[in-house]
C-alpha cells in the first residue's frame, strides 16, 4: 500500500472488492493498517456488483487542529 493512512478505508475497501471479484472468496476480507484490525464485509449480487457494503473496526482520534485549505 502506497502513502498508508492509520483507516485507509477508502482504499482498503477497494481492494477487497476488487480481490474478492478476481478470486471470489468469502464475503468479508480483514485487514490490517496502521489504525488497528479492520473487517470489510459486503455482499456480491449475481451481476457481479455490490451491495451491502461495511468497514468495521475501532475509531480512534489521531488528529487533533487546524487544516487550512
Amino acid at each position: 500500500m502506497e502513502d498508508e493512512t492509520y483507516a485507509c478505508g477508502t482504499g482498503v475497501t477497494a481492494c477487497a472488492l476488487s480481490a474478492n471479484l478476481r478470486y471470489g472468496f468469502e464475503d468479508f476480507v480483514d485487514v490490517k493498517v496502521l489504525g488497528g484490525d479492520l473487517r470489510i464485509e459486503f455482499n456480491r449480487t449475481d451481476d457481479n456488483t455490490y451491495e451491502n457494503v461495511w468497514l468495521i473496526g475501532p475509531a480512534e482520534k489521531v488528529f487533533s487542529g487546524e487544516i487550512n485549505v
